[in-house]
This record gives C-alpha cells, structure tokens and sequence, in this order.
C-alpha cells in the first residue's frame, strides 16, 4: 500500500512514517520545521518531493492524537482545516 493510500486504520508504512516525522522533530534544534525540512531528512536518495502529501496527511493525524502541532503564522491551527504553508512542532510540555 502506497504512503499516501487512505485507509480506515494506519498501514505499517503510514506508522513509519508517522515515527519518522516525530523523530526528526525531537532530533531538531529548532523548535519546528517545515515539510520540506522533514521531507529532506527522511528522504531517500534525495526523493524528497513524494513526501510532502504522506507527511501532510500523517501530520494530520498525529495532531489529532495530540502527538505533535500544526502551525501557521506561527500559531497553533486545526488540523482539519489549515491551507497553505505550515510548521509542525512538537507538544509543549509545560
């Protein structure tokens, strides 16, 4: 099954993917990247652009389990709906 294939319940590549992005964001110094930025880091080959749509749609759904952050404009948005360019964070954990 393709990364970007929807499905009901996650597929192995979908929960890699998922593990991917969360452990480039711990390993970061900055406090967020941008998909691009994760895209490059977990890349293959330099086959980055394929990514930026599996991320996006994994970004999704780690928001919405509460295991990372979408920003735009540099403030939190809702993962069902935000357009445009965003950031992905990790929770703070205040």
């Amino acid at each position: 099954m393709p990364l970007d294939s929807p499905a009901l319940t996650p597929s192995a590549p979908a929960l890699k993917l998922e593990d991917a992005i969360l452990a480039t964001l711990r390993g970061a110094d900055r406090k967020t990247l941008s998909a691009p930025e994760i895209a490059h880091a977990i890349a293959e080959e330099g086959e980055w652009h394929a990514l930026l749509i599996p991320i996006r749609r994994a970004a999704v759904a780690l928001a919405q389990a509460g295991r990372l952050v979408i920003y735009r404009h540099g403030k939190p948005v809702d993962p069902n709906d935000f357009r445009g360019v965003y950031r992905l964070g990790l929770p703070r954990q205040d």
